[in-house]
C-alpha cells in the first residue's frame, strides 16, 4: 500500500485541496514541520467549511441554547435531546445534502437520509420519523425534472426501505435553485432517557472498532466538494458523491442499539463528512484522549486504497466505537448476529494525537485538539455588505399594483402556482405509514403529528422557511420562519419547544451573500429566545449558488430551514385542518393587515420579484399562538389552518378541499380585494367552529387578546366570494392535485 509520504507537499498543493496559504502556514506552526500529504489531506477536510464552520460558528454560539427540556444541546453531540416526559426523550436533527444531489439526485439524496438517520441511532435513540425540505428551480425546465425525480425517488427508495415514514415536509420552486438545488433531510428518534451513549472516546487503552459497511473510494474529499461553488465542470467531481445501501442501514440500526443495551460501549459516531478522519479525531478531541489505528485493518472493497483515501472515505452505513477494553465479544457477538464488518483498527491513547499506521509505518501522525470546532480550527469574521437589490426591494409601491378586474381568473393562475399545488406526487412515493406512528396521514395538519406509542403523548414536528420571504428581508424573513414553524405546530395542538436549522446561503467571500447569513441568525435568534425554543444543532451550507458561461455567479435565494419539534401532552387534544361540517363558522383569527409584499401572488400574477417583507409582529404572534392552543384545548374549534404562501384563499382552499366543503366568504370593504385574499401577512389562523360554540370561541379570544372576524361558513360543494360563484370545489381540488404531476410528467 503506498503511503503517499513522496508527494511534495507545499502551498499549492494545500490551496488544490481547499485550504489557503494562511491556513497552510498555520498547520506547519501547529505540526512543527511540513506536513505530509495525508496529514495535509486530514487537515483539508477537517477545516473545510463543511467540518469546522469557521466561517459561522461565532454568529452560530449567538442563538439560544437553553431550555427547560434540553437535555443535550448544539454541538454537544451527534444530535440534540429533548425531554418530552415520561422518562423518554427526543433526537432529533436535520441536514443538507445539496452539492452531491444536484450533481447526482438519486443518491445525493438517498445518502442524505441515511447520514441524518445514523446521527440519531448512534445515540441510542430509535428513529420514527422523516421530514424533508427541498428546493428546485423552475419544474418546466428538462434538468429540474431531472432532478426532482431522482431526487424523490431517492428519499423514498432509502426511507421506505430502511423503514421510517416520511411524515411531513415542504417542496418549493424559484429560478435561484435551477443548478443549485436544496435537499434537507430531518430525522427524529425516541430513547429512553439516560440511555442515549456519547460520541467520545474515554479511556486509554480500551479498542477501537469500525463497523458496518467496508470503505470504498466513493465520498473521497465530500466534505471539501460541499465547501466549494458549484461549476459547469462540477460533475466531473461525481466520486465525491457517496453511494447508500437502505438495507445494511437497517442492521446496522438494530446492530447498534443491541450493542448499546449490552453496556460495553464507551462511545459512537457516525461517519460522515470526512469519514474516518472526523470520527477519530472528534471523539479523541471530545475525551481529551487519542487514538492509535491501524488503516491496513480497515475493510475496505479495493485492495489498492491510500492511506489518504481510507482516511477521508465517506462510505455509507459504517460507525466507529469504542468499546470497554476486556468486553469486546460483546460488542464482535452482535455484530456477528446482524452479519456486519466489525474490525477492531487500534485503540484510544493519552498522547492526544491521532496516530495512522499501515504496515507497522507511521503515515500520519497529527494532534487531535486543532482539528475540530472549538479547537485549533480556523475561525473568521467575514465582511458584510448590504446587498444591491434591496434598494429595488425598499422601492417597491403596492399602490402601482393594480387589482385585477377578474379576480377569480389570477386566483385561478395563483392557485396553479408549483410551490401551492397539492405536491401528492412527491409524498405518493413516501411510505408515511410504515411503524404505524403517523397521526396525520389520513387527516393532515398544520404540522405531522407523530404517536410516542405506549404513552398519551405525540410529537409536532415540521420544516419551515419561505425563502422568499428572507430574500426580501434576512432578519425578519428568518423570524417569519421560526413564527411559523410555531404556529404550524400550535395549529396542530402542539407546544414547541425546540428547533433544529439547516442554514443554506451562497459563498461567505461574498460580502452580500455573508450579510445575508449574519442577519437571518440574528432574526433567528431574537425569535427563538421569543418562542422559548432553543437551538439544538443542525448544519451550515455555504457554497450553494452556481456559476454560469461567462463567469455569472448566482447565488440560491438565503434559505434557512426551521426544523422544530413540539410535543401534544394528550393525543385526544389534537387539530386538523380540513373544514369538518356544514354552517360551521368561519372566523378569521389575528390582525387582518392588508399587505401584498413578498407574496406569490405578486409574483405569479404581476411578475414582481422585488417587494417587501410581509407583515409581522413577533408579540402578536405569541399571542396568537396561545389563543389557538387553548381553544384546541378548551374543544373550542373543530379545525385550524395557518394563513401563509397563497395567502387566505389558498389556506381557505386546502382546508375545504381536504374536508371535502365547499365555503362562502366576504372580503372586507376597508381592504383591496387583491390583498385579503392573496396577502401573505402573517399572524393570522383561520379556524371554524360550530355554532353553538362561537360565543366560548369569542370570549377566550378576547380574553387572550386576540383580534378576530367571522368571514363566512362552511357551505355546499362550491366556492362562494362575495356572493359571486366561484366554482365547483371539486374543480378547484382537480386543478390542486393535477398540476404538478402534469408539468413533471410532460
Amino acid at each position: 500500500m503506498a503511503t503517499a509520504s513522496s508527494v511534495q507537499v507545499d502551498v499549492e498543493v494545500a490551496k488544490n485541496l481547499g485550504l489557503t496559504a494562511e491556513e497552510f502556514n498555520r498547520i506547519e506552526e501547529i505540526m512543527g514541520r511540513t506536513p505530509n500529504f495525508n496529514e495535509l489531506s486530514i487537515f483539508s477536510v477537517m477545516w473545510s467549511e463543511h467540518c469546522s464552520y469557521k466561517n459561522s460558528i461565532m454568529w452560530l454560539k449567538t442563538l439560544p441554547r437553553d431550555g427547560e427540556r434540553l437535555l443535550v444541546g448544539a454541538g454537544e453531540e451527534n444530535a440534540g435531546l429533548v425531554d418530552i416526559g415520561g422518562g423518554l426523550a427526543c433526537a432529533f436533527k436535520i441536514e443538507s445534502h445539496n452539492h452531491p444531489s444536484a450533481i447526482e439526485p438519486y443518491q445525493g439524496a438517498a445518502t442524505g437520509v441515511g447520514g441524518i438517520h445514523r446521527d440519531i441511532f448512534t445515540m441510542g435513540a430509535r428513529p420514527i420519523a422523516s421530514l424533508n425540505s427541498l428546493r428546485f428551480g423552475d419544474p418546466h425546465l428538462a434538468h429540474t425534472k431531472h432532478l426532482v425525480a431522482g431526487v424523490v425517488k431517492g428519499i423514498g427508495d432509502y426511507g421506505n426501505c430502511f423503514g421510517v415514514p416520511v411524515v411531513g415536509g415542504e417542496v418549493f420552486f424559484h429560478p435561484s435553485y435551477n443548478q443549485n438545488i436544496l435537499v434537507n433531510a430531518m430525522s427524529v428518534g425516541i430513547v429512553k432517557v439516560g440511555e442515549t451513549v456519547s460520541a467520545s472516546a474515554d479511556g486509554p487503552g480500551n479498542p477501537v472498532f469500525i463497523v458496518g459497511s467496508a470503505t470504498g473510494k466513493d465520498g473521497i474529499h465530500g466534505a471539501t466538494f460541499a465547501s466549494a461553488d458549484l461549476t459547469e465542470d462540477s460533475a466531473d467531481d461525481l466520486p465525491a458523491v457517496q453511494v447508500g445501501d437502505p438495507f445494511q442501514e437497517k442492521l446496522l440500526l438494530e446492530a447498534s442499539l443491541e450493542v448499546i443495551a449490552t453496556g460495553a460501549v464507551v462511545g459512537m459516531q457516525d461517519m460522515g463528512a470526512a469519514g474516518i478522519t472526523c470520527s477519530t479525531s472528534e471523539m479523541s478531541a471530545k475525551s481529551g484522549t487519542g487514538m492509535r489505528i491501524d488503516l491496513d485493518k480497515v475493510p475496505t472493497r479495493q485492495s489498492d486504497m491510500k492511506p489518504w483515501e481510507i482516511l477521508l472515505s465517506e462510505s455509507q452505513e459504517r460507525m466507529l466505537i469504542v468499546c470497554h477494553k476486556g468486553r469486546e465479544q460483546e460488542l464482535l457477538a452482535v455484530f456477528d448476529k446482524w452479519d456486519l464488518e466489525c474490525e477492531q483498527i487500534g485503540e484510544v491513547t493519552d498522547t492526544g494525537r491521532l496516530e495512522y499506521y499501515v504496515g507497522g509505518e507511521l503515515v500520519a501522525d497529527v494532534p487531535a485538539e486543532p482539528l475540530v470546532l472549538g479547537g485549533g480550527a480556523p475561525v473568521y469574521e467575514r465582511e458584510t455588505r448590504r446587498p444591491a437589490y434591496l434598494d429595488k426591494v425598499d422601492q417597491f409601491d403596492p399602490a402601482t399594483v393594480e387589482v385585477p378586474s377578474d379576480l377569480r381568473a389570477a386566483a385561478t393562475k395563483l392557485f396553479k402556482s408549483p410551490s401551492l399545488v397539492s405536491k401528492n406526487w412527491v409524498t405518493e412515493q413516501y411510505d408515511g405509514t410504515v411503524r404505524t406512528n403517523s397521526m396525520t396521514e389520513n387527516t393532515p395538519s398544520d404540522a405531522a403529528l407523530v404517536r410516542v406509542k405506549g404513552t398519551d403523548k405525540a410529537l409536532a414536528v415540521t420544516t419551515d422557511c419561505n425563502s422568499t420571504y428572507v430574500y426580501a428581508d434576512p432578519y425578519v424573513g428568518t423570524m417569519i420562519a421560526v413564527a411559523e414553524a410555531a404556529r404550524n405546530i400550535a395549529c396542530s395542538g402542539g407546544e414547541p419547544v425546540a428547533i433544529t436549522n439547516c442554514l443554506n446561503f451562497g459563498n461567505p467571500y461574498n460580502p452580500e451573500a455573508f450579510y445575508q447569513f449574519v442577519n437571518a441568525i440574528k432574526g433567528m435568534g431574537e425569535a427563538c429566545r421569543a418562542f422559548n425554543t432553543p437551538v439544538t444543532g443542525g448544519n451550515v451550507s455555504f457554497y450553494n449558488q452556481s456559476q454560469y458561461e461567462g463567469g455569472r455567479i448566482e447565488p440560491v435565494y438565503p434559505t434557512p430551514t426551521i426544523g422544530m419539534l413540539g410535543v401534544v401532552d394528550n393525543v385526544k387534544r389534537t387539530m386538523s385542518l380540513g373544514f369538518k361540517a356544514q354552517d360551521d363558522v368561519i372566523y378569521l383569527v389575528g390582525d387582518n393587515v392588508e399587505d401584498l409584499g413578498s407574496s406569490e401572488y405578486l409574483r405569479v400574477v404581476h411578475g414582481i420579484e422585488h417587494s417587501t417583507v410581509p407583515h409581522f409582529d413577533l408579540q402578536k404572534e405569541l399571542k396568537l399562538h396561545r389563543a389557538i392552543l387553548a381553544a384546541i384545548r378548551g374543544q373550542h374549534i373543530k379545525s385550524a389552518h395557518d394563513v401563509s404562501d397563497g395567502g387566505l384563499f389558498q389556506t381557505l382552499c386546502e382546508s375545504a378541499i381536504e374536508g371535502g366543503h365547499g365555503f362562502t366568504v366576504d372580503t372586507d370593504t376597508e381592504m383591496r380585494k387583491d390583498a385579503f385574499l392573496f396577502g401573505e401577512a402573517q399572524g393570522r389562523v383561520v379556524v371554524t367552529a360550530d355554532e353553538s360554540r362561537t360565543g366560548d370561541l369569542e370570549d377566550l379570544l378576547r380574553e387572550q387578546g386576540v383580534g378576530f372576524r367571522v368571514i363566512g361558513r362552511v357551505a355546499g360543494n362550491n366556492i362562494t366570494i362575495d356572493g359571486e360563484d366561484w366554482g365547483n370545489l371539486m374543480e378547484w381540488e382537480t386543478s390542486h392535485n393535477d398540476t404538478l404531476a402534469a408539468i413533471l410528467e410532460s
